[in-house]
């Protein structure tokens, strides 16, 4: 099956993140899902078909379903300029275009189960971002409530775990503040659906800019398979890691690689690999609702 890696589009690059390639429309963006994928900070030498078309369309799901607790960059419905025509069949279905933001410094990740990094923090410590969390927690288990880690975003290499309060030096107490309560608010909206759809939504990371009229607005994607942990519900038992619906497949298969020190470059992916990726985010998407 075909697969897009990169794309060289005849418009100003915004930026070009691990996934997803972004073009400057002037007060539009638009954003191209390629199939690449990453794990531990490091994109893939091969791509997973049909994965960009995946994240657009379960990035379109929720926030559709998010917009009444706070607006998103799809806001007032952009179009498609007249130059970008003679792209949008080979781009359909993975690429839209959105408002142009502002992307505030941080990732707002919400966790509702103690796994990846908040759990290696947790055994460290006790606390995941410096919320203390209960003595005797497993792998896997549900946490009490769901937490508000936050993240510095890194445009190269390892994102960092901050607390609230760094978080609240870099964008004002106020804006944090608001960030939190948004965050912990998408989660749950996330979760509930998720949980009726027979997976957990252990974690995910949420992003937002301003407008120009300094407007919070939801960005870049969420609640994919890539931004978050799903873990089928009826196959979920505390003390171990969980059959997953996102990319934690790629990275047990990564841990299994003999002399791969996680640097860049990535070790090429066997055949199998690639279809048990795009086979678990399918599932997913299929879920939800989601038709690819």
């Amino acid at each position: 099956m075909p697969v897009l890696l990169s794309t060289d589009l005849p418009f100003p690059v915004f930026r070009r993140g691990k996934v997803r390639d972004v073009y400057d429309l002037g007060s539009q963006l638009l954003i191209v899902a390629t199939d690449r994928i990453s794990a531990f900070d490091c994109v893939m030498p091969e791509g997973i078909p049909d994965k960009g078309r995946i994240l657009t369309a379960v990035a379109a799901h929720w926030f559709a379903a998010t917009e009444d607790l706070v607006p998103n960059h799809f806001r007032g419905n952009p179009r498609w300029p007249a130059g970008l025509e003679a792209y949008r069949e080979a781009l359909a279905g993975r690429a839209v275009v959105v408002e142009k933001t502002r992307p505030l410094p941080v990732e707002c990740v919400v966790r509702g189960f103690l796994a990846g990094s908040g759990w290696k923090e947790y055994l460290a410590g006790g606390a995941v971002c410096g919320v203390p969390l209960p003595a005797g927690l497993r792998l896997a288990d549900r946490l009490p409530e769901p937490i508000f880690t936050p993240a510095t975003k890194a445009e190269e290499g390892h994102d960092e775990n901050i607390t609230f309060e760094r978080m609240a030096e870099i964008v004002g107490m106020p804006l944090a503040m608001r960030l939190r309560d948004l965050s912990l608010a998408l989660y749950r909206r996330g979760a509930e659906h998720a949980a009726s759809r027979g997976i957990l939504l252990a974690d995910t990371k949420f992003e937002f800019g301003l407008s120009v009229a300094d407007e919070l607005l939801l960005i870049d994607e969420a609640l994919t398979p890539d931004s978050s942990r799903y873990w089928l519900a009826d196959r979920w038992a505390p003390g171990k890691h969980p059959p997953s619906l996102d990319k934690q497949f790629l990275r047990d298969y990564l841990e299994t690689v003999e002399g791969w020190d996680k640097q860049p470059p990535a070790p090429h992916l066997p055949p199998e690999i690639i279809e048990g990726i795009r086979a678990r985010y399918l599932d997913l998407a299929g879920r939800f609702g989601v038709t690819i």
